[in-house]
């Protein structure tokens, strides 16, 4: 029986840490408490950049400092606190950062997925995490950029014991989000015709989403042509470049659709423009347009309200629309199955050390979704106290 004299261990371990807004992440020591009841300790073995993740780092999104970030990874359970009942020690797991409690008001409704948390903080209101002996802030309930990491028992779920970590890692955030807004949100329909507003890894997830529903025609809209060819073998059938016309985008899509628009749009990059020429380029009276990038803190958008009135419908989508803790081990069978391709949206692997050099590629566009960083754990302490159950924390 594990007893509460586990509180002690602690471990140090490696992590990039943001300061303050506009300046690189700082690879540090850092200090990892237990988990505490409903809490589990997870050993990240992989984990991958996401445009969210820069948003906070350029100041587009308003968090707390000094914080932790990183929310798109898998690794394997090293300890859990008490009263946890889903994963146990060794595990393989996704961390969630659309945590799915099954007991809120979004989770037992079949519509919302977005669980409500405390910003930068764990479910209790507190941090497991300290550097330099000043608490350092948790990210979107998983704080990834680690070598451990602390979550609540909402935020974790299991996953195929032989499924590669390094891969499946993408199922946590940018394919998950960039699929599911194409087959849970917007319910693409079969023989319908799509157009996907830009295409770094969740857009070219979003194209591959419009595919499996069965879309005859899917529109790939970016102003690096260099990611066509991509989006091509992943199942886009038209290309626009923007800057290739001197008429408004979505001007050029209503063309090209024989005057009607689309019956699905997707704004995929985050951007209050494209937004509203996403929402503009499809059909005046049955098209839906999906946001699926996340907008900077302060954005607004000016509507025109006649867009909306003649039929349109506009929705936003989170993790895709997924209800987390169900629906990633299937998407990870899927993957185990060979029915979903995630292989071709990475683009780079890098050791941790070079974190910073992989937010430097993100924003020079030269990669699609997920840079994944190889971690390399240090344990400390390595001696454990006699007639205890390792990996079991009693609080």
């Amino acid at each position: 029986m594990a007893t509460s004299s586990w509180k002690w261990l602690v471990i140090k371990c490696k992590a990039a840490i943001a300061w303050e807004p506009k300046k690189p992440l700082s690879i540090e020591e850092v200090e990892v408490a237990p988990p505490k009841a409903h809490e589990v300790r997870i050993k990240i073995v992989a984990t991958g950049i996401c445009r969210t993740d820069e948003h906070v780092i350029s100041g587009a999104m308003t968090t707390p400092f000094p914080i932790l970030l990183g929310h798109e990874a898998a690794g394997v359970v090293e300890s859990i606190g008490a009263g946890v009942t889903s994963v146990r020690p060794g595990d393989k797991v996704i961390p969630l950062f659309a945590p799915q409690c099954g007991e809120c008001r979004s989770c037992r409704s079949s519509k919302g997925s977005l669980l409500a948390a405390p910003c930068g903080l764990i479910t209790d209101g507190t941090t497991r995490f300290t550097c330099r002996g000043k608490p350092v802030h948790h990210f979107l309930t998983t704080s990834t950029f680690t070598e451990y990491t602390v979550v609540d028992e909402s935020a974790v779920v299991k996953i195929d014991a032989a499924a590669p970590l390094e891969k499946v890692c993408l199922i946590s955030c940018g394919f998950s989000t960039g699929y599911g807004a194409a087959v849970r949100t917007a319910q693409v329909e079969p023989g319908s015709t799509c157009a996907v507003f830009g295409l770094g890894g969740v857009g070219l997830s979003t194209v591959m989403g419009c595919k499996a529903a069965g879309a005859s025609r899917i529109i790939a809209v970016d102003i690096n042509k260099d990611k066509f060819a991509k989006a091509k073998m992943l199942g886009a059938t038209d290309f626009v470049n923007p800057q290739d016309y001197k008429k408004p985008v979505q001007e050029v899509l209503v063309e090209m659709t024989g005057g009607e628009g689309v019956d699905y749009s997707f704004e995929v990059i985050g951007h209050t423009e494209t937004m509203m020429a996403a929402l503009a380029s499809c059909h005046m009276s049955c098209g839906t347009s999906v946001m699926v990038g996340v907008p900077p803190s302060a954005s607004q958008i000016t509507l025109d309200p006649m867009l909306l009135f003649t039929g349109r419908t506009w929705k936003g989508s989170v993790f895709g629309g997924w209800k987390s803790k169900e629906s990633v081990p299937k998407l990870v069978a899927d993957y185990m199955g060979n029915n979903i391709n995630l292989d071709a949206l990475i683009t780079h692997t890098m050791p941790f050390d070079r974190i910073n050099e992989g937010f430097d590629l993100l924003n020079q566009g030269k990669r699609l979704n997920s840079l994944f960083i190889n971690l390399v754990c240090k344990y400390f302490p390595l001696n454990y106290p006699p007639n205890i159950e390792i990996g079991t924390y009693m609080q």
